[in-house]
């Protein structure tokens, strides 16, 4: 695990507080009056982890591991609770292959063709600005970097990123409302290995209403990139909106079929206290948090980090 300041820690605990306060309120009461891990206990502890939106797959999974570790230590008291809680969320995380990063970097690509990254989503959800904060963190890491401006069916969009590439101060390359994505995504996939970019960031247009349609375009965006850069996208980044609970179940189920999603960015669980969709989607998925949105400061999507968020929570 790489080392984890004190200021991203102190900005993730006032991130998730909404969240914390809600679970360990409700984890209060349901242990009230109890000294040991018995059926009651536990059935109540569904209870929380349900209705903070862990989801209920999740759940059953997480039960399931308290159980056996009630079993297997005969007493169980309800003051270690949290304690292991924290660990079997942490080790249900590792298994969703959630790494830990160091900090905002990306893999070399064998070819030396820069590391581009898709970026996908349903409007609304922070996508646009996901996309600007990335930017800023890469730059930062001494990466180049180049957006691609290919959600073309909202000029907001356009204009929005536009904004943030001018603040950030990263290059853009975009057409007008209504062309066509994919000849900008290939537009950027070439200006990119010109400038011998380090990252390419690809918006993509976040319409839902038809899924074929949504799988069309996305396979021909990777299509189009592919002509200029075989591995293209090295990365799928879904970001989901952490603040509308279970429908981003919904959002991430309807986008894994479409395409093939390789991380998430989960954003907005600042003003939220359904940060728990984090551990259910990640788990439901199989597709590891990479990403997640804690604040409005353009410094505040920080590298998930399992061990802190989980910390943060039960702490």
């Amino acid at each position: 695990m790489g080392i984890f300041s004190r200021q991203k820690k102190e900005t993730l605990d006032k991130g998730l507080s909404k969240t914390k306060e809600s679970v360990l309120k409700k984890l209060s009461r349901a242990v009230v009056g109890k000294s040991k891990v018995d059926d009651e206990v536990l059935d109540n502890l569904e209870e929380v982890l349900i209705t903070s939106d862990v989801g209920v797959d999740t759940t059953l999974r997480i039960i399931e591991r308290i159980e056996n570790r009630a079993s297997a230590d005969k007493y169980l008291g309800t003051q270690e609770l949290q304690t292991i809680l924290k660990e079997e969320i942490a080790a249900l995380l590792q298994e969703n292959n959630t790494v830990d990063l160091d900090d905002f970097d990306v893999p070399k690509t064998e070819s030396g063709l820069p590391y581009v990254i898709m970026v996908v989503g349903v409007n609304g959800v922070g996508k646009t600005t996901t996309i600007g904060k990335l930017a800023n963190q890469f730059k930062n890491a001494g990466k180049s970097v180049v957006i691609g401006a290919a959600d073309t069916f909202r000029a907001a969009a356009i204009d929005q990123l536009q904004v943030w590439a001018e603040r950030v101060g990263v290059p853009i390359v975009k057409q007008k409302m209504g062309a066509d994505p994919a000849s900008v995504a290939f537009d950027t996939i070439n200006s990119a290995i010109a400038s011998k970019a380090d990252v390419v960031l690809i918006d993509t247009a976040g319409r839902l209403h038809n899924k074929i349609n949504l799988m069309n375009e996305l396979s021909k965006v990777k299509n189009v990139m592919r002509k200029l850069h075989p591995a293209a996208p090295n990365e799928v980044l879904l970001v989901l909106d952490g603040s509308t609970g279970q429908n981003a179940f919904e959002q991430a189920k309807q986008f894994t079929a479409a395409t093939e999603v390789t991380s998430l960015a989960i954003t907005k669980l600042d003003g939220t206290a359904k940060g728990g969709v984090v551990i259910g989607v990640s788990d439901q998925f199989k597709i590891p948090v990479k990403y997640i949105g804690v604040g409005e400061g353009i410094n505040d999507l920080q590298i998930f980090n399992r061990n802190e968020f989980v910390d943060s929570l039960f702490n």
